[in-house]
């Protein structure tokens, strides 16, 4: 009964005064004793958190939670890129040569999810991954890889459900969400980290200061439950193979070798 309640609050309401109504419950001094049950519900490690559960002033703050230090080891390889967040792969691929990529049957242009048709046409041949951060996630960004911000852009207003049910039934959630992007270069070779806002979740927030961003360091986070995706240039990726659609990911994992 109570999985049902909050999937419904919060992965499946979109109507504007509703939206704003779990919003402004969250963030109430009121859903600090719900916090609890949240955690239970969707098995929550708590053993896994910097601060004691009962130290959290609010729902909302319990989502944008900190880690103990070292229980998200970053991979070490040179030339790896790693899982910006905790996450299910929810779709990988190749992005086709009429840009595009195809995620619950659905073909969505990279050019409009970048609103920037000469940038997108970099992609064209490349690779994709998208992620999706379900209210259970750790809900902050961290950098895939070592490198500089070439761009960071803000796109998109309203936002719509972007879990299995939104991506299949919605309005291209992916291209067409409000998100935030970040093209980030190493050694010749451009990733652009797509963080797509869902639902009421139009407060991504970025947390780096610096132009220039290291492996593994926190770049933003997520008010509640949305996607990454990861776009690769064609020859700067390889994926790993092991890695499946449907498998959880973690922050930090080896995801891919950078091959410039």
């Amino acid at each position: 009964m109570l999985k049902s309640i909050y999937r419904l609050a919060i992965e499946l309401t979109n109507h504007k005064f509703s939206s704003m109504a779990v919003k402004h419950f969250a963030s109430s001094k009121l859903s600090k004793r719900f916090i609890p049950s949240f955690a239970k519900v969707y098995n929550i490690n708590i053993e896994e958190m910097q601060e004691k559960i009962d130290t959290f002033p609010t729902l909302q703050q319990f989502f944008i939670r900190n880690l103990k230090p070292h229980v998200r080891p970053i991979d070490s390889g040179k030339n790896s890129i790693v899982s910006p967040v905790d996450a299910v792969i929810e779709k990988k691929g190749t992005i086709t040569d009429a840009l595009q990529l195809r995620a619950k049957g659905i073909d969505y242009s990279v050019g409009e999810m970048l609103s920037d048709p000469e940038l997108a046409k970099k992609y064209m041949g490349g690779s994709y991954m998208v992620l999706y951060l379900s209210p259970s996630h750790y809900h902050k960004i961290h950098t895939p890889i070592s490198g500089n911000v070439t761009k960071q852009w803000t796109l998109g207003g309203k936002s719509y459900p972007v879990n299995q049910m939104g991506l299949k039934y919605g309005k291209e959630p992916l291209a067409k969400n409000y998100r935030r992007l970040t093209e980030i270069e190493h050694n010749g070779k451009h990733v652009v980290v797509v963080k797509v806002g869902a639902m009421f979740v139009n407060s991504i927030e970025l947390t780096h200061e610096s132009e220039q961003l290291v492996k593994g360091e926190e770049m933003a986070y997520f008010s509640f439950g949305s996607t990454v995706i990861l776009l690769f240039e064609k020859d700067g990726f390889m994926m790993e193979d092991t890695l499946k659609e449907k498998e959880e990911v973690r922050v930090g994992q080896r995801i891919g070798t950078w091959l410039s």
